[in-house]
């Protein structure tokens, strides 16, 4: 019997890689890398507007830092890319010069067309299993988006709106995001 070895990448060794080529994303998947086509103009507009919203009210109430697409280590063999990150105040001891060094209070992921499974089910678990406290999903397509809390372990819903609904949705109980702004029409 032939004997196979395989050998997974870790973080570390990803992080040396450097820059992405031009029009992929890569991120590090179980020590596999995983390739992603660039985001749709929907998915970019709904990204801007989101990230806009956010950063404004991040940043006029001290509360952390928002950032978009960046490297972040969920452990020794999974480097994901959230669309959107926040880190509150206290936790932005974990903002690495490459790489996010540990999971965000926020992920946010926009859906594009080829990322539906990998969002709602693969990043879900991931992010879950990581500790990202706050976890939402936005579908341009569907004009939705959806929110969720870790609670001992488990994402349990914590909001949801769709169309032109203003949402609330935590750890921003006191921000009220008008979803019509995030749908290009």
């Amino acid at each position: 019997m032939p004997i196979i070895s395989t050998t997974k990448m870790t973080a570390e060794q990803f992080l040396r890689l450097g820059e992405d080529p031009p029009g992929v994303r890569l991120e590090l998947v179980e020590g596999e890398i995983a390739v992603s086509p660039s985001p749709t103009p929907r998915h970019s507009y709904a990204l801007i507007q989101l990230v806009t919203i956010l950063n404004v009210h991040v940043t006029r109430n001290s509360l952390g830092i928002v950032f978009g697409d960046v490297d972040t280590i969920l452990d020794r063999y999974n480097v994901r890319r959230p669309d959107i990150l926040f880190f509150s105040s206290a936790r932005t001891h974990l903002i690495g010069q490459k790489a996010m060094q540990g999971p965000p209070d926020l992920a946010v992921e926009v859906i594009s067309p080829s990322s539906v499974q990998i969002d709602r089910a693969d990043k879900f678990a991931q992010y879950r299993d990581a500790g990202v406290a706050h976890y939402w999903i936005v579908d341009p397509d569907s004009r939705t988006i959806e929110a969720w809390r870790l609670e001992q372990g488990k994402y349990v819903s914590s909001g949801r709106g769709c169309e032109d609904d203003v949402v609330k949705l935590p750890p921003f109980d006191d921000l009220e995001i008008p979803l019509s702004r995030l749908w290009r029409r």
